[in-house]
């Protein structure tokens, strides 16, 4: 019977965490699941019995499976440790691209990246569209797009689309880092 409770518990938070993250009112989501709003709201409580056709309809309606619903309710933080981070080594190991972003998202990157004195990196053109924005946060880096130089020094943020072919150096005389972020801008228009 304790099982039970936790998994009516489990899908009352689940429920009510993703309809109000797709910002769903109770009304909404009855609608959009074809079942009584009083159904809904019985389960939402965690006193209500579900049918697994009812779970089916509003596993649907929010566009998850049923085993989502019915698990433990998942943080929405993530504490990633150091030595957890996936590191790239690039450029014979003189370079080392530390991947920020654990989530996997199309065409999205944050990379923290750390370049040994002279270090050159040829950059990967990234999705059509996209723009990237890098920022050294130590030393400097020179940046070549598509036949121009840009010097982008401490505090510096240069701004290029990363669809187009790049590559960096470090032109400091110590270790330089430099914190890049992809995104794909049409998914913004």
């Amino acid at each position: 019977m304790e099982e039970y409770s936790k998994i009516s518990i489990y899908l009352a938070q689940n429920i009510e965490k993703l309809r109000n993250s797709k910002n769903l009112s109770q009304q909404q989501l009855a609608k959009l699941a074809d079942i009584p709003r009083s159904t809904l709201t019985n389960i939402e409580s965690g006193v209500g019995n579900p049918s697994l056709a009812n779970l089916v309809k509003i596993s649907s309606a929010l566009g998850v499976g049923i085993e989502e619903l019915l698990s433990r309710p998942r943080s929405d933080c993530l504490l990633i440790r150091s030595e957890q981070v996936i590191v790239e080594e690039r450029s014979r190991q003189q370079v080392q691209v530390y991947k920020l972003l654990p989530d996997k998202i199309k065409g999205i990157e944050i990379d923290r990246v750390e370049f040994d004195v002279g270090a050159i990196l040829v950059g990967r053109p990234h999705l059509r569209g996209t723009k990237e924005y890098l920022t050294t946060i130590q030393g400097e880096v020179t940046v070549s797009i598509a036949g121009e130089t840009y010097l982008v020094k401490k505090g510096d943020v240069l701004a290029f689309p990363g669809d187009q072919p790049h590559s960096y150096r470090n032109s400091f005389t110590a270790t330089s880092i430099t914190i890049s972020v992809v995104i794909p801008i049409p998914a913004f228009i």
